[in-house]
């Protein structure tokens, strides 16, 4: 799995590329913590590479939600795949988030 953040004047861009399974999760929390201080900035998570995604991949992305919203900021999936959509769609996560 490979995670990476960058960080521009007005948004948080983060890329999500290979599987978030639960051998993953933790070190893809750890990429992902400087988004739990968004300040105000949007988030922009990019789903492009992004194959499977399990429990503990959407737990990690709903704390973030959570940290997000409390700061003003909104968090938009971008480029997701329909099997990934699937699981948003399935879990009721479809509704929580903006979608490109």
């Amino acid at each position: 799995m490979k995670t990476t953040v960058q960080e521009f004047e007005d948004k948080y861009v983060a890329t999500l590329e290979g599987e978030l399974d639960t051998a993953a999760a933790v070190e893809v929390e750890n990429a992902l913590q400087p988004l739990h201080n968004s300040n105000g900035r949007d988030i922009i998570i990019d789903c492009t590479g992004l194959e499977y995604i399990a429990s503990s991949g959407l737990r990690i992305l709903i704390s973030i939600l959570k940290s997000a919203k409390a700061s003003g900021s909104k968090v938009i999936m971008r480029n997701m795949n329909d099997d990934i959509k699937t699981v948003f769609k399935l879990t009721g996560f479809i509704n929580l988030f903006e979608f490109e």
